[in-house]
C-alpha cells in the first residue's frame, strides 16, 4: 500500500516544498493585504493631533525690546541687553546693563548698574543730560563726568512693609552722588545740608527728577533716603 505524500502547495499552478509553500502563501497574504482598497483597512480608533507649531526661538527680542534700546542707543547711552529674569517673586525683563550716558558734550559714566530697566535707562540718560549736567555746569561751574548709584535691581520688599519694591522688577534706581569734570564729588549725604552752591544744586536736580519720574525720594522723605535719591518709574507723581 502507498503512503500519501503530504500536500504539496501552489503558487500560480507552481508546486513548491511545503516548507517553503508555508513561507510563500503567508507572503502572498501580506502583499495582498497591502494591496487592499483604502476602505478595507482598519482605520485607528484615534487621529494623531497634528505637531504643535513651535515657539518663537528664544532670545529674540520683542517690538517693543527692539524700539526701547533704539531710542537709548539714540540717546548715546552704552548698554548691553540682558536676557529676561525671573528669581521667586520678583522679575526683571526688557533690561539693560548701563555704562554710560551722553550729556550736551561729554560722556557720563554710571556706577554699579549691572541691570536696570531700558525704560528707567531712558528716563536716566535725559534727567542726566538736561536736568544734571546742565544744572552742574550753571550752578557750580563745571558739568557732571560721573553719577553714582547703589544699583536699581534688588529682590526686596519697601522697607518696613510686605509690599515689593520697585528695585525688585529694575525699576528704580537709588542715585548716591556725581563726579564733576573739575574733580570735585557732590554727594546726597554730604551735600544736601552742605555750601550753598551744593544745596542749590541737589535741590535743582530732586526738583527736576520730579517731572520725569513716577515717584522721587530724597533726604528729606526720611532717614532711609538721607543718602541717595530714590528715582522710580511710574504714575502717581509722588515727590518728597
Amino acid at each position: 500500500m502507498d503512503t500519501p505524500r503530504p500536500a504539496r502547495s501552489t503558487i500560480s499552478g507552481r508546486a513548491l516544498p511545503p516548507r517553503l509553500g508555508r513561507v510563500g502563501a503567508w507572503a502572498v497574504l501580506v502583499l495582498l493585504a497591502a494591496c487592499a482598497p483604502e476602505a478595507t483597512r482598519e482605520i485607528p480608533r484615534t487621529t494623531p493631533r497634528p505637531a504643535a507649531r513651535p515657539d518663537a526661538p528664544p532670545g529674540l527680542p520683542t517690538a517693543d525690546e527692539r524700539i526701547c534700546r533704539s531710542r537709548l542707543a539714540e540717546l548715546g547711552a552704552d548698554f548691553v541687553p540682558l536676557p529676561d529674569l525671573s528669581a521667586g517673586s520678583c522679575s526683571s525683563s526688557n533690561a539693560v546693563t548701563l555704562y554710560h550716558l551722553a550729556s550736551d558734550n561729554t560722556r557720563v559714566v554710571v556706577t554699579n548698574l549691572p541691570r536696570i530697566s531700558c525704560s528707567l535707562s531712558q528716563d536716566l540718560s535725559n534727567w542726566t543730560r538736561f536736568s544734571v549736567s546742565r544744572a552742574a555746569q550753571q550752578i557750580l561751574g563745571s558739568p557732571v563726568v560721573k553719577v553714582e548709584t547703589f544699583g536699581s535691581y534688588s529682590c526686596r520688599n519697601v522697607a518696613g512693609s510686605s509690599r515689593l519694591s520697585a528695585h525688585s522688577t529694575a525699576s528704580a534706581v537709588d542715585i548716591s552722588g556725581f563726579v564733576l569734570a573739575d574733580g570735585r564729588r557732590i554727594t546726597i549725604k554730604g551735600g544736601w545740608q552742605g555750601s550753598d552752591s551744593e544745596r542749590q544744586f541737589l535741590r535743582t536736580i530732586h526738583q527736576s527728577a520730579c517731572k520725569r519720574f513716577g515717584t522721587v525720594l530724597g533726604p528729606d522723605y526720611n532717614r532711609a533716603h538721607e543718602d541717595h535719591l530714590h528715582l522710580e518709574l511710574g504714575g502717581g507723581g509722588f515727590c518728597r
